[in-house]
């Protein structure tokens, strides 16, 4: 099993950024794929999770209109599109999967996911 992010740099606030999750290993369809971040000093925190098979989605109230999760299911691949990027978005983003899906209440749970990526940097200047 390994899920592989990249896209991670550097970008001036109010950019954009897309970042990807490449999976494999594992049946991509029977998991859900969530996003994480950690910034410096704070504790990991859920963005938002994407449904493989039917790619329903679901995010939290920061992100909200910023921030959207698509995948492709030829590619096994998740991406996270973040746009109007502020300082406070900075910070190491990893891809997780967890089998069977995600759902509103706990999508956001880190220990509720089987795999993890490295991750991959962000940051954003003012």
């Amino acid at each position: 099993v390994q899920l592989v992010e990249s896209g991670g740099g550097l970008v001036q606030a109010g950019g954009s950024l897309t970042l990807s999750c490449a999976a494999s290993g594992f049946p991509f369809d029977e998991f859900a794929i969530g996003w994480f971040r950690q910034a410096p000093g704070k504790e990991r925190e859920g963005i938002g999770c994407i449904n493989t098979r039917d790619e329903s989605t679901f995010s939290v109230d920061a992100v909200k209109g910023r921030f959207a999760i698509t995948s492709d299911k030829q590619k096994n691949t998740v991406y996270l599109r973040m746009n109007d990027l502020i300082s406070a978005d900075t910070g190491v983003y990893f891809c997780a999967a967890v089998r069977w899906g995600c759902g509103y209440v706990d999508f956001h749970v880190s220990r509720l996911y089987d795999y993890w990526g490295q991750g991959t940097q962000v940051t954003v200047s003012s």
